[in-house]
């Protein structure tokens, strides 16, 4: 079986920070020689890390797309490398950046400089996964059979992921804490103060800041991640700065990890000059550091700054099941996001399970807008009619919102059972119906799904799952 190799490339375009890796994929047929190829990467090496580069914006609502592409253009050059030799990657925008009035010129600007490029606009719950993947969060928690809670702290906000025993991400949450709430200029002067501060602190644009003055709203902030984190009681104030929910926590008690970049300077013993990034984010990781945080169970990822995007994708083709079910559907099918649920949580009566389908499906939508999403269901073996029925009952129920944006859905499955579950969830569509049931597939969230057009009773599918270090 012959092994090959391929280049991949990753950007990462954030709140704070825009970088670039570029990888050598090394792929290989796993399939015999009269079967569909099948794909799988058998290793991966890193060739070159950018520089971190801040984030060029031309306000502070709009990001300068031209200055991203030039950067990007720029580290093409000093790794050496043509445009032309990429062959896959993925560009991530995440954080505030996500939610710039002009994200979408910006991801067009970006997407012609690799092959078949996964590109993404990133909410928290997303960003939170693909920063906890990217730490090593999932492999850790599957290992050592334990959850693990990842903070991924950047320059507007934590993003929290919580993973589960068996390394799939269960809970996520976001609160308004970052490294460049407050900005400063080379003096000490305040240049700019986040309005999600407001009341929180008196400090004001044109203060002269020391570290002693900003040491009353970085411990607030801490305080805040406490709290996120279930170390304290929860209180007004992780409320108040929750972008959408915090994590449930109420369970085992997870072990901590801290990506992103502040926490880089939370795992160092020797931090920078407290002014040396022209924020907070110094101030912010020694403060954690000497915190209940980093006083509890807590693990060093591999990967800090560059965890939510560390490689780019690799692709996988292969073929359905043949016991699939679909109608209304117009094929092919391009980037549409996976979300997965475990064997506890497809195992959920109806009404639980409508509350979780429909809490992922939120994962990827920009700014609350309906996107098709593949729901992947993983664990179910031979269900008997009852329990089919109720599967049915609790999916159909939790995808309506898609249903009432006239989108289609999409439900993919590790078992044989397409069929069975397809045509059971077609009973409860009203006309027009538009559905696929998919099975044979096992999928992850994260992974990108391109569906093409029948072969025979199966579907030909590309799984573009992103590359992360683990």
């Amino acid at each position: 079986m012959e092994k090959t190799s391929m280049l991949s490339v990753g950007i990462d375009l954030g709140t704070s920070t825009t970088q670039l890796v570029v990888s050598r994929l090394t792929v290989r047929n796993t399939a015999s020689a009269f079967a569909v190829p099948k794909l799988s990467i058998t290793g991966k090496e890193v060739l070159y890390r950018s520089d971190i580069h801040f984030t060029p914006l031309r306000s502070d609502t709009e990001i300068d797309a031209n200055a991203v592409a030039k950067i990007v253009e720029a580290e093409y050059r000093r790794a050496g490398i043509d445009r032309a030799e990429i062959e896959t990657g993925a560009v991530i925008i995440t954080g505030e950046t996500a939610r710039k009035e002009n994200a979408r010129e910006v991801l067009s600007a970006l997407s012609g400089y690799a092959g078949d490029f996964v590109v993404a606009t990133a909410g928290p719950d997303l960003e939170g996964v693909l920063a906890g993947k990217g730490a090593g969060c999932g492999d850790y928690a599957r290992e050592h059979r334990t959850p693990v809670l990842n903070l991924d702290i950047g320059g507007g906000t934590a993003n929290l992921c919580l993973f589960d025993r068996e390394g799939e991400p269960a809970e996520t949450g976001c609160v308004n804490v970052g490294g460049r709430l407050i900005k400063l200029d080379g003096q000490g002067v305040i240049t700019y103060v986040s309005p999600v501060l407001d009341g929180l602190c008196t400090l004001r644009v044109g203060q002269t800041a020391t570290p002693e003055s900003l040491q009353p709203v970085v411990e607030l902030l801490v305080t805040a991640l406490e709290e996120a984190a279930a170390l304290r009681p929860r209180t007004a104030l992780s409320e108040r700065l929750t972008t959408n929910r915090l994590p449930d926590l109420a369970g085992e008690r997870p072990v901590l990890s801290f990506s992103g970049g502040v926490a880089d300077l939370i795992y160092t013993e020797s931090p920078p000059d407290w002014l040396a990034y022209g924020d907070i984010g110094v101030l912010l990781g020694r403060a954690i550091r000497r915190s209940a945080l980093f006083a509890a169970s807590h693990i060093q990822p591999g990967e800090t700054i560059r965890a939510t995007v560390v490689g780019a994708g690799s692709h996988a083709t292969t073929l359905t099941g043949s016991t699939i079910a679909y109608e209304g559907m117009d094929f092919p099918l391009k980037n549409l996001p996976v979300v997965a649920l475990g064997e506890e949580e497809v195992s959920q009566p109806p009404d639980a399970l409508a509350r979780t389908v429909g809490q992922r499906l939120t994962w990827f939508w920009e700014g609350g807008e309906p996107e098709p999403v593949v729901l992947a269901l993983r664990g179910m073996k031979s269900p008997g009619f009852d329990e089919l029925d109720r599967l049915a009952d609790g999916l159909t129920r939790g995808l309506s919102p898609l249903l009432a944006a006239g989108l289609p859905l999409a439900v993919a499955l590790d078992e044989d059972m397409g069929k069975a579950l397809g045509q059971a969830m077609l009973c409860r569509l009203p006309h027009p119906r538009r559905l696929l049931c998919m099975d044979g597939l096992d999928l992850r969230t994260g992974a990108y799904l391109d569906v093409g057009r029948p072969v025979g009773s199966a579907l030909p599918v590309v799984i573009k799952t992103l590359l992360f270090s683990s």
